[in-house]
Formats: structure tokens, sequence, C-alpha cells
């Protein structure tokens, strides 16, 4: 089994491997030389250096979206992971009626953002129509308004990783513990979450990926109302390269500035979770 498995290895391999490189490897290359032109298309381009990249952190709005971003992103990734895990926590408690929940938390998660964006924009305008105020009124009630989306749609869909993770974790050292004296709060600190610690790298890592790339719900939502003040790296990127005639090579290269940032902060994050795991 294993010989033939060595023999059709490459009929198995090629044809995904040919996928990953058209529809990956190869864009990311071009996209990357192209931070470096001017361009107009892909084919009519003029090398400039690092022009782009100085235009980019030259620009107010740029650092503007990076800062709201990582402000959004620190409160997203707290209130997600927080809810989503206490809420893994009651439903893997035999209570009645817990599949029924899990399947209604998760929901949200199926729905695309940019209906999402537009039905959230609807109820939370609604709201604050009583107080004489819109979200595009003031930058702290996009703000919140985004974090309360953001937090709606992932929570589920982390809840489910955590009772996987939970589910997992062997009753006989839950046990153990109890006998040995441990109350509800050290048996979750000192037993559980170390042991799950694999689900919280897991869950980390999409929460900071998914708070950085979000751009359908920026959009619908707010549109990066009141002047950009609510604007997203994501966004601001697509902005600078769709809406701004003759920069598309400085939205390419925020682009790449873009993935520098979360790949390296994905990637500590996942050391970092991953000496925890070791250690626990």
């Amino acid at each position: 089994m294993e010989k033939t498995m060595k023999k059709y290895f490459a009929v198995f391999v090629l044809p995904t491997l040919i996928a990953f490189f058209i529809a990956f490897v190869i864009p990311f290359v071009m996209g990357l030389y192209l931070s470096f032109c001017e361009f107009s298309t892909v084919t009519n381009a003029t090398f400039v250096g690092f022009s782009n990249y100085i235009k980019a952190f030259s620009n107010k709005d740029f650092l503007n979206a990076l800062w709201f971003t990582v402000k959004f992103a620190a409160v997203a990734i707290v209130t997600i992971n927080v809810f989503a895990f206490l809420l893994a926590l009651m439903l893997t408690q035999k209570l009645p009626g817990t599949n029924l929940f899990r399947t209604v938390f998760f929901m949200p998660n199926l729905i695309g953002g940019i209906v999402l964006g537009y039905i959230w924009q609807s109820m939370i305008n609604g709201v604050l129509s009583g107080f004489g105020v819109t979200m595009l009124l003031d930058a702290k009630y996009g703000y919140w308004g985004l974090i309360i989306l953001m937090s709606w749609q992932m929570i589920g869909y982390i809840m489910i990783i955590y009772i996987a993770g939970l589910q997992n974790v062997p009753t006989d050292v839950l046990e153990a513990a109890k006998i040995d004296g441990a109350s509800r709060v050290q048996t979750l600190f000192r037993v559980t979450i170390p042991m799950i610690m694999p689900s919280i790298t897991i869950c980390l890592f999409l929460t900071i990926s998914n708070s950085f790339k979000m751009f359908d719900q920026n959009l619908a939502l707010t549109g990066g109302g009141p002047s950009n003040k609510t604007t997203m790296l994501a966004l601001d990127i697509y902005k600078t390269f769709y809406d701004k005639v003759g920069f598309e090579g400085v939205g390419q290269a925020k682009a790449v500035v873009f993935f520098v940032i979360v790949t390296g902060i994905a990637m500590a994050q996942l050391v970092l979770t991953r000496r925890k795991e070791v250690e626990g």
C-alpha cells in the first residue's frame, strides 16, 4: 500500500500544487513586483523603486487606518474569545437544549459580511436615532458598531472550536483534580485551560487574522465614515487602488505592508501560544 501511494503521489499532488501556484504564488510574486512600479495594468508597469512605499507611509489616511485596525483588533480579539469560551463552558455542562443553542449561536457566521453590515447598520442607527445621532456623526459609534458586529458574527464559530477542545479534556484528569481538593476556578485555570491550549492557539489565530482582514463589514456598516475615521486597512487599500487614479502602485505597496503586518502578528502569536502548549 505504501509503495502504491509513493508511486501515484505525484498524480494526486500535482493538480493541487499547480492550482496553488496559479491562484496564490504567481499572483503574490506579481503583486510584490508591482508594489515597486507605477502601473495601470499588469502589462504596463514602470519600476519606481521604493517610491510607492514612501507615499504609503506619508499618507495620513493609511496611518489612521492602521491605528484604527490595531485598536479594533485588540478589543475584538478579547471580546470574541472571552464570550466564546464562556458559552462553550456553559454548553458542555449537559444542560437541556445545548445542541439547539450551539446551532443558534453558530448561525450568524453563515451570513455574508455585506448583508450583516447593512442589517446592523439599520439596527444601530435605529437605536442611535432615539438620541439624535447616527454612526456617521462620531467615529466612536462606528468603532463600537464594528466591534458588536464582528463579535456577533464570530463568537458562535469560535465557540464550536472551544467546545471541541473542552470535550477532549480527559474526565479522569478532572476527577483527579476534584479529589485533590481543587475548586472549580482552580481546575479551570490549572487543568482545563492548559489542556485546551491547541484550541486557544487556533481561535486566537482566526480572530487575529479575521480582525485585521475585515473588509466587507466595514464597507457596509460605516463605509469608513465619518471622514475616513473608521476606515480599516483592507478598506483603505481598496479605496487607494480603485478610487484614486494613478495610485495603483501605492495601493499595491499598502497591500504588501498589510500582508507583512498580519503575517508577523499571526506568526508571533502562534509561536507564543505553542510554547504554552508544550508547557501545558
